[in-house]
């Protein structure tokens, strides 16, 4: 088998304010920081802020899109992925993810952490959702190192022997 890539998934809400959005772009920046793909479900608010930050920062992005138009997808995402299957596609962002990190958002959100912790991928909590079995973030620096270290195990575990 050929190398795979981390992929680590961000999620969170299409309308936040300034101080969520920098959160969002400082994620991406993390992510691309660390050498991993960024998956999201490609369109505004958290989605567009944490790609932004990726690209700025040399990292690549895949939008998994809720409908059938590549051209919904924000402007940094770099693959473009429509599935028609609206809030469906939650699933698959979440399923897809080797790490997923949580913003603040909604039910959309919710649904993502939830399938995210039933098929057993650690899931960052950077918004407050204090559900159990999500790994606690207290700040961005916080999210970082737990980022950094999860990225490294996975790394280390998929090195051949």
């Amino acid at each position: 088998m050929g190398k795979q890539e981390i992929l680590v998934s961000v999620i969170g809400g299409h309308k936040n304010d300034d101080e969520v959005e920098q959160l969002a772009h400082k994620t991406g920046e993390i992510i691309a920081k660390v050498g991993a793909i960024l998956v999201c479900g490609g369109l505004d608010g958290v989605m567009r802020a944490s790609c932004k930050g990726a690209q700025e920062h040399g990292g690549r992005t895949i939008g998994l899109l809720p409908g059938t138009e590549k051209a919904d997808a924000n402007p940094f995402v770099d693959i473009a992925i429509p599935t028609s299957i609206g809030y469906a596609r939650n699933v698959i962002v979440a399923c897809c993810a080797d790490v997923i990190v949580a913003l603040p958002g909604s039910y959309g959100t919710n649904s993502e952490i939830c399938y995210g912790l039933v098929h057993k991928r650690p899931v960052i909590d950077m918004g407050g959702w204090d559900i159990p079995g999500m790994v606690p973030a207290k700040d961005i620096n916080d999210a970082e190192r737990l980022i950094r270290d999860l990225v490294q195990k996975i790394r280390e575990a998929r090195e051949p022997v």
